[in-house]
């Protein structure tokens, strides 16, 4: 807290967040993050500061009030930062601040009726006297405007503008042609707009594009390619745009591209060998496509790989295909890969070992709902970040002591049901401690023959025991488990034979159920 060391005995220029220039006026202000809990009358005193280049009052909190017109006294101002502040109403004119190089009036929770809004001055009016403004964000800003509208109110003034960020903004229509006079855009997010039209292709002609952001926005018809050809483009996010088609052709050679995310969309065909040339790759969302065929061997390039979500498509074959059938391991050694997530595709093959397994830094392994079998190998035990492990609905077989299960000690899911597994509970006993913060553990169909050891688990919620070969009572501390977290409790199928829980007991089984 910057504030907290304030003190007025001393020269205000040596302050923390303070800076002034050799006169010693105060040029910069950055009291981003502050806690600042007020109205917009407390800030007032601030606009004599008639020196002052940049000022920051983002993430504080000035109760919904009326963003004040003062700030149109700060002519010296190139760089003016008011996201997250919960500024509402109508934003004033800032027609003098002639030299802003950065605007930043966006906020991360949108607030719906009590947001900002341009209404009067509208856009048009309001960025007509802003000609030097590299960086425009108005995420959540209410616009309502149509696609003509806006994008002909940023080119007839902003033509050196680089980063354009107009998430949930009331947008609707098409993005007009005449946002392509803008040549220098870099950036740009339009996500959460209702758009309702085809991608253009002129998007594909800004030659210095890095970041698109399209996602939510209703977009339909078929995505030019010619965008994914563009060499500078580092961010694609297409995301839950359901009724956007497209295929992925070849990449270029040595592309700068480092997220691709088309979740939720129509795109689908096979992933091109030439994803390999992605070097600087580190996470691709493909999840819920019609994607199909097999895995590129080359993408055992993707070492930067962090998250790899491909679940929902229609993969089929090993991980990847190689020529002579063998499962290369390299999916599973990207020494940077965080969340492996394939599930419900049609991925067969055995799963290789993990190589350097206790340095992996993986911590979500979804292979669930494929027709991967084999033994599951030894070293995926010794990947001790591992919070999320599912390997549901395979055909992975081989007995596996409950023992091996307990090295995971970040476990907080798991799922091994419906596979030809056998798990062997015996021997466990409460001095067994590591698996603590589990939250979920299924264990369906995976012939265990007495129950596992769970009294001292504290965080438990959900368990799944059913169809094995468990006899005898249940245990009175199974109605306990959980210490009153317990919401979901399956134990169907089994060979049990009756109870008779105490009254604590009883009266925790009520409540669960």
């Amino acid at each position: 807290m910057k504030l907290l060391y304030w003190n007025r005995s001393t020269d205000c220029c040596h302050w923390n967040g303070v800076q002034c220039d050799k006169a010693g006026h105060v040029i910069s202000l950055d009291l981003n993050n502050e806690s600042i809990t007020a109205g917009s009358e407390n800030i007032t005193c601030l606009f004599s500061l008639q020196f002052l280049q940049s000022l920051n009052l983002a993430n504080n909190f000035f109760n919904y009030a009326q963003l004040p017109p003062g700030f149109n006294n700060l002519t010296s101002l190139t760089y003016l930062n008011l996201s997250s502040t919960s500024f509402a109403g109508q934003v004033p004119s800032i027609s003098q601040l002639k030299r802003l190089v950065t605007l930043d009036l966006s906020t991360l929770y949108f607030e719906g009726p009590s947001s900002l809004k341009l209404e009067m001055p509208n856009l048009k009016m309001f960025v007509q006297n802003l000609t030097e403004l590299i960086e425009l964000h108005l995420d959540g800003v209410n616009l309502s405007a149509q696609g003509n509208e806006w994008c002909q109110a940023l080119s007839s003034s902003l033509l050196n503008l680089r980063v354009l960020s107009l998430s949930n903004c009331y947008l609707s229509g098409s993005i007009h042609s005449s946002l392509a006079k803008i040549q220098s855009l870099s950036v740009i997010r339009l996500n959460h707009n209702n758009l309702n039209a085809p991608v253009p292709e002129f998007l594909a002609n800004f030659l210095n594009l890095t970041a698109l952001n399209l996602g939510f926005c209703n977009l339909y018809g078929n995505f030019p390619a010619s965008i994914l050809q563009v060499p500078t483009l580092q961010t694609l996010d297409l995301s839950y745009n359901t009724l956007l088609q497209g295929t992925l052709q070849e990449f270029p050679q040595n592309g700068s591209l480092q997220t691709l995310n088309l979740s939720y969309t129509n795109f689908s065909g096979a992933l091109p060998t030439s994803v390999g040339n992605l070097g600087m790759l580190s996470e691709i969302k493909l999840s819920n496509c019609s994607f199909s065929g097999p895995l590129p061997y080359l993408m055992a390039n993707l070492t930067r790989l962090l998250y790899l979500d491909l679940s929902s498509n229609m993969f089929m074959g090993p991980i990847p295909s190689f020529q002579n059938g063998s499962i290369p391991s390299f999916l599973f050694a990207l020494p940077s890969l965080q969340k492996l997530q394939l599930s419900n595709n049609h991925f067969d093959g055995l799963l290789p070992e993990f190589p350097n397994a206790s340095l992996s830094k993986l911590d979500t392994l979804d292979l669930s709902s494929n027709n991967l079998g084999g033994a599951i190998p030894e070293s995926l035990f010794e990947l001790k970040r591992l919070n999320i492990l599912s390997l549901s609905s395979n055909n992975f077989n081989g007995t596996i002591q409950l023992e091996m299960i307990y090295r995971l000690n970040n476990l907080a899911t798991i799922d091994l049901s419906y596979n030809s597994l056998s798990i062997d509970a015996r021997g466990t006993n409460s001095s067994f401690s590591p698996l603590s913060r589990i939250t979920s553990l299924n264990l369906a169909s995976c012939n265990l023959q007495s129950f596992p050891c769970l009294s001292n688990q504290s965080q438990l919620f959900h368990l799944d025991l059913s169809d094995n070969q468990i006899g005898g009572e249940i245990p009175n501390w199974i109605w306990k488990v959980g210490n009153g977290t317990l919401r979901y409790l399956n134990l169907s199928h089994n060979l049990l034979v009756g109870g008779n829980p105490d009254a604590a007991t009883r009266g925790y089984l009520c409540g669960l159920l």
